[in-house]
Formats: C-alpha cells, structure tokens, sequence
C-alpha cells in the first residue's frame, strides 16, 4: 500500500509517500521558521493560513519528482493531534478531500506517536518492547512502548517541556528562534564550571520532569549579571546556554537511566526536536557503551516535524483496517497513553 501523510500539526508544512513493501519512497518539507522568527514563537493564525498556501504547491512538487501520481496513492493518513487546531484542520481537511477524491481510506495519527516510531524509518530498528522518551517543544515524557499503539506514561512533565524551556532561555538571552539549535550553537563558545545550574527533580524518587525551575533560575543568572557588568557580555551569555544546556540534557540523561533500571529494557529510542541536541545524544550514547544498552535515534531531519512519521504510522493502522468517517475532526489535546494498537479501536 502506498500512503501519502500530511504533517500540520504546528509550524511545518510536510508530504511523504510511505510503501508498505518499499518503505520511504519520498518527502517534502516546508518550514515556517522564518515567518515566526520575528515574533519569537508561533503566531497559530499565520501558522494556519501559511499551510493552507504551501501544502497544495508541496504535493505536487513532491509527486512529479518522484515519479508517482496521485492515483498511485491508496491510502492518505493525515495529523489528527495533537497540536495548533487551526494548523491541524488544514491538514486533516486535505487529507479527507483528497481520500474521497481517488476513493481511498484515511486515517488520522497521533503527531506523537510519529515521533516515537519515527526509528522505525532507519536502517538500524528497535524491537518491541523498548523505553521511549519523547522530547519536543510542547511534550516531554518516559513511555513503556510494549508494541504500536501500546504505551504506558512512565513519567512526564509537570510543567514546561524541554523544549519550551530552551525557547524561552534563548528568548531572554536575546537568541534567535527557534532556541534549540540557537541555545546550543552558543553553548559551543562557553566556558564549562563558572555556573552550576540545578538538575530539576533529581534529588527525589519517580520519573516526573520540571522545568519551569531551571528556566527561572537561568533568568535570575542573568539579571545578576546584567546588574554586574551593566550588560550581559557575550562570553557570560554563553557561559548560561552552556549552563543551561547541561542542566537540562543531565536531568533527561538521569530520568532516562533510572526509567531503564525500573523497566530492565536495554534498548532506548529517544525521539522529538530535542532529540536531534548534540550533547544530549553524546551523552546518551556513552551511557550506551557503559551500561551495555542500544539507543536508537531518528536522523536528525526526522527528529522536527516530518511527513514521514505520520505517513508511516498511517501505513501501520490502514494495513489494520483502520479509516475515519468523512467528518473533518482534530484532536488539539489527545494524550498518546489513549491510543490503542492498530485495528483495535
């Protein structure tokens, strides 16, 4: 079965064309980057109107450089939720028309359960089951994935996920958007052990994340340096990302190692924006080495937002027999542990 997914979840417009024989045949994407940068974060409404111009213009292009045709296409699956509601309808919206039009069958997919099997995309694959932690911009979360549609929560964020809290580091720093990858192209110039930052959550049993602490406490550093040197300095700005950014990859490292002792599972699949952080994938590969256990990422294109998740994710569930009605509805909120294996709803 050939599917074509549509991503639109948030500030990425994305195509992929998955084969249930061949795996990945194609995919586009289209980032928003640039028109939200100026605003520091998403504007929902821009998102929304941006993916109603790009995702037309982006199927085609992907279908004539490929080879196929839409006719080729015998399944559509689509991003359900969660995510910005606005973004998500021009999505499933596509995805119903174009499923009624060539009379095939749609489907709907969780956006985070795409990134927990986008693994399954590579070459090297985890076997079920394994200790997922997702990590992304609006979630962070340690799940028990005992096979697809299976997961157990573990432990999640109380607060902010990682990645809100590195957008909102680089936001008071005066770094540029998305704060990820500007966090941590600025931690690469800063000087390690001038600031100790805490590793939130640590200090105590269970497998919960917080963030909101360390956020606070990176801004309160700040503001005593801005009182001292009058103006934050570009050395002590990096010396912060840096701070920060081991911080936050450490507690990930440490909530990962004790969820692996709790389960008995060696094999760990981190997946989500974050996942694609350097030092948090050094350190987890070196645990790896230490501990005798196989953690498996996506390649770093496939950690954002991607097509190719959900056109994977829809393969599995269509191939079960699953479709949705006509009716256009998305889920902005739907906690992944709701899902059930494919063809069990």
């Amino acid at each position: 079965m050939l599917v074509l997914g549509i991503e639109t979840s948030c500030d990425e417009t994305a195509v992929a064309l998955y084969d249930s024989d061949r795996g990945l045949l194609a995919d586009r994407l289209y980032s928003q980057i640039a028109m939200h940068a100026e605003y520091g974060g998403v504007v929902p409404e821009l998102a929304a109107r941006d993916h109603i111009r790009k995702l037309v213009p982006l199927i085609r292009e992907m279908l004539e450089e490929s080879g196929f045709s839409l006719q080729d296409v015998g399944g559509v699956a689509y991003t359900r939720g969660p995510g910005l509601a606005g973004a998500l309808l021009v999505g499933a919206s596509m995805g119903q028309a174009l499923a009624m039009g060539l009379g095939v069958p749609a489907v709907g997919v969780h956006h985070m359960e795409g990134h927990l099997l986008a693994p399954m995309l590579e070459e090297s694959q985890p076997q079920f089951p394994f200790l997922a932690l997702l990590v992304s911009g609006g979630h962070t979360l340690l799940a028990d994935v005992a096979g697809p549609g299976e997961y157990k929560i573990l432990g999640e964020s109380l607060d902010d996920a990682v990645g809100e809290a590195f957008d909102k580091t680089a936001k008071l720093l005066g770094l540029s958007y998305p704060g990820g990858p500007s966090v941590a192209k600025e931690a690469e110039q800063g000087q390690a052990g001038r600031f100790k930052f805490p590793r939130p959550m640590t200090d105590r049993p269970g497998l919960d994340f917080s963030f909101s602490g360390l956020k606070t406490f990176t801004l309160t550093t700040a503001r005593k340096l801005e009182e001292k040197e009058h103006k934050l300095t570009d050395q002590s700005r990096a010396d912060i990302a840096l701070a920060f950014q081991e911080a936050a990859t450490d507690t990930l490292l440490i909530k990962s190692r004790r969820a692996l002792q709790q389960t008995g599972y060696d094999q760990l699949v981190v997946a989500g924006g974050v996942g694609a952080n350097k030092t948090l994938r050094q350190k987890l590969n070196q645990i790896a080495e230490q501990e005798n256990i196989s953690v498996y990422f996506p390649r770093p294109e496939f950690c954002t937002d991607n097509g190719a998740m959900i056109a994977y994710v829809g393969c599995l569930r269509l191939q079960a027999g699953e479709s949705e009605d006509m009716a256009v509805a998305v889920k902005p909120r739907w906690k992944i542990s709701e899902l059930k294996p494919p063809g069990k709803i």
